[in-house]
């Protein structure tokens, strides 16, 4: 899909889950649930997307969809740690070549992971987002992916 295309699709999805979530929820966890359905269900190449949350220093699986999760992510270690650690969304085009990577599932290719933040700007978690392809994700999909994981705490946008 070229990018632009991308971008519009985000953008139709991005509307679409905020009225969602303005319409019927007012809980986090409601939210991000509602997130993954709909990214799951409309990005063809979105293989496995779901949060990962902090809890007592260790990153455990929330609300997915896609195949069986880890339930822990062991600190210091997989792209999802590195993103918590580096503050920063994270494109890794071929999961191989990432040091530590963490493979849930082996068909796993290419990976993106944003940082998730609490009405306090607190760092509570990532969305993470897998796809059976390499370099399925870009610059595109981490900034839309960004402002869709701003609702979860943020609806009105």
């Amino acid at each position: 899909m070229d990018k632009r295309k991308k971008q519009q699709r985000y953008q139709r999805l991005y509307k679409q889950i905020q009225d969602l979530i303005l319409k019927n929820s007012n809980n986090p966890l409601s939210n991000m649930a509602t997130i993954n359905a709909v990214l799951y269900h409309k990005m063809d190449y979105f293989f496995w997307c779901g949060f990962y949350l902090l809890q007592d220093g260790k990153l455990q699986v929330g609300p997915y969809q896609g195949s069986l999760a880890c339930i822990n992510l062991p600190s210091g270690t997989g792209v999802c740690q590195a993103a918590i650690v580096q503050q920063k969304t994270l494109v890794v085009e071929d999961v191989e070549t990432f040091p530590g990577h963490i493979a849930c599932d082996s068909r796993s290719k290419s990976e993106v992971v944003i940082p998730v933040y609490d009405k306090e700007n607190k760092m509570i978690g990532v969305l993470d987002v897998d796809s059976k392809e390499h370099n399925s994700f870009d610059e595109v999909d981490a900034q839309e992916l960004e402002k869709i994981v701003r609702l979860v705490y943020h609806p009105e946008g």
